[in-house]
């Protein structure tokens, strides 16, 4: 993904793992002098990713606000040869 003609790299996909595992990741790319982190989740770990980007906001880095969501749907093919429509979401978050 590229905006402006900066990659962005600092990515953070969310999975199966407790919350403050990737808040703690959010936290290290701002601290580490990122301006732009993108926080991305599929599925069920959609309301994850919103808790994820809210706990960052409220609670450790109240400098940060949302630039962009964006949402879509991916078409995953499962084990049994099927495939099925999943839902996206992407949280562009910016420190200010």
């Amino acid at each position: 993904m590229s905006k402006g003609g900066q990659s962005v790299n600092n990515v953070v996909l969310i999975g199966k793992k407790p919350v403050m595992n990737y808040v703690l990741a959010c936290l290290t790319f701002f601290n580490s002098g990122a301006k732009k982190v993108v926080v991305k989740a599929r599925g069920r770990a959609i309301s994850r990713a919103v808790d994820t980007v809210e706990l960052l906001r409220r609670v450790f880095l109240r400098d940060v606000n949302v630039q962009n969501i964006s949402i879509g749907t991916e078409e995953v093919e499962r084990a049994e040869g099927q495939r099925t429509s999943v839902s996206t979401i992407e949280i562009t978050l910016v420190r200010s």
